[in-house]
């Protein structure tokens, strides 16, 4: 079998090689909406410190306007103007922008759950120091490298099999390139371009073939159409992940993991201490050591408390992973002096649909239920609830 990547025909000449160098040196890019200017002046210097570039508008009429012909990797709203929330929601109805970090500067006074329903990702109260805000935009900006690198697409012209998920189709076609979010193919005109399928293919360099399901996103003039990962099994996306950190043109560094404080576990999810929390519906990988076992799993934020910390629930739950974490508890209770080492990061923003962890997780979970069912609580009752919850896990173990 042949596999040719497909590299576009000018890559050897001098000036589109400088070209590319220079693309693969551009930073992080941040449409800021503020006529504060001393919010402006410590943005601009906090985020340059950052490697953020920041595009200014003091009013919604620009800011919308930038919305619609470029593309940003975070959105930053000041809710002082009067058009903020249109334009919260305007960055999730741009194609180019949906995916972008939203955050939002707040009076104390202004509550969190108007912003949060019109999109924000994080929020940032005023006065804007500059030590609270490189504090928040070091998380923001591990999500903004994450979704840019989701964005990114590598040529690639491999044969794929795709095997509907509804009946016994299965077409041979080739691919046009391939990212962490999906794929595009070229594909018989009269196919029926609808439902689920599954993608079955074997990256150049690799011998194992991967199975990841896709559906359609969006079609060309021609033959090309793209499809969307969905729902894929943790071996084949880390795989896929790292081909293409391998692979990738303008591939840079992640940000170093977060270092946080457990202090909630079950079989089903945890919640843990950090002074900059990913928001909610934030895909992250959860690495948890303590001598004698150690686990690597894949959650979604459900709740967030700013400053505070944040409940994440198991993506995953298969057999083998739920042995891992109960030898990881037992370890826990067999030390408890022990100070489980934790780390975090980012992996993706959900903003389409809710994680699939929600139907698969056990509802009789205490620390589940107070996620699901009482995360608009306030930071206060919050942790109360899981004090006691802790209260009645030690008196049950005693």
């Amino acid at each position: 079998m042949r596999l040719r990547v497909k590299v576009p025909p000018c890559e050897s000449h001098p000036r589109y090689t400088r070209k590319l160098v220079q693309g693969l040196n551009m930073n992080l890019k941040s449409l800021l909406l503020s006529s504060d200017e001393k919010i402006v002046r410590v943005l601009r210097r906090t985020l340059g410190d950052l490697e953020i570039d920041v595009e200014h508008c003091t009013n919604s009429e620009g800011a919308l306007r930038f919305l619609t012909r470029d593309r940003f990797e975070a959105i930053i709203v000041d809710c002082a103007d009067d058009g903020a929330a249109e334009v919260l929601r305007g960055a999730r109805a741009a194609a180019c922008n949906k995916r972008a970090v939203a955050v939002a500067i707040l009076d104390v006074s202004v509550g969190l759950q108007s912003a949060f329903a019109n999109g924000a990702h994080f929020t940032l109260y005023k006065p804007v120091s500059a030590e609270r805000a490189r504090s928040s935009f070091r998380a923001a900006r591990a999500l903004m490298k994450k979704e840019r690198r989701r964005n990114s697409r590598v040529p690639l012209q491999i044969p794929l099999e795709m095997a509907s998920a509804e009946s016994d189709i299965r077409l041979r076609v080739t691919t046009v390139d391939i990212g962490e979010g999906g794929l595009a193919v070229s594909l018989p005109k009269k196919t029926r371009r609808l439902g689920r399928w599954n993608m079955l293919f074997t990256l150049p360099g690799t011998n194992q073939r991967l199975e990841i399901p896709a559906e359609f996103a969006w079609e060309g003039s021609g033959k090309q159409v793209g499809l969307r990962f969905v729902n894929g099994s943790p071996e084949a996306v880390s795989q896929l992940r790292d081909w293409l950190k391998r692979n990738s043109p303008d591939a840079e560094m992640d940000d170093p993991p977060v270092r946080c404080q457990l202090t909630d576990l079950s079989l089903y999810g945890c919640y843990v201490e950090v002074a900059s929390p990913f928001p909610v519906s934030a895909r992250v990988t959860l690495t948890m050591k303590v001598p004698g076992a150690e686990v690597k799993i894949e959650g979604v934020v459900r709740v967030m408390h700013a400053d505070k910390g944040m409940g994440v629930e198991f993506s995953h739950n298969s057999p083998a992973q739920k042995a891992l974490i109960e030898k990881f508890l037992t370890c826990l209770g067999q030390n408890p002096d022990a100070q489980p080492e934790l780390l975090v990061e980012p992996e993706a923003l959900e903003t389409d649909a809710a994680p699939d962890s929600a139907a698969t997780a056990a509802p009789e979970d205490p620390l589940i239920h107070l996620f699901r069912n009482h995360a608009e609580l306030g930071v206060e009752l919050f942790q109360a609830e899981l004090r006691k919850q802790r209260g009645m896990a030690a008196a049950a173990g005693a």
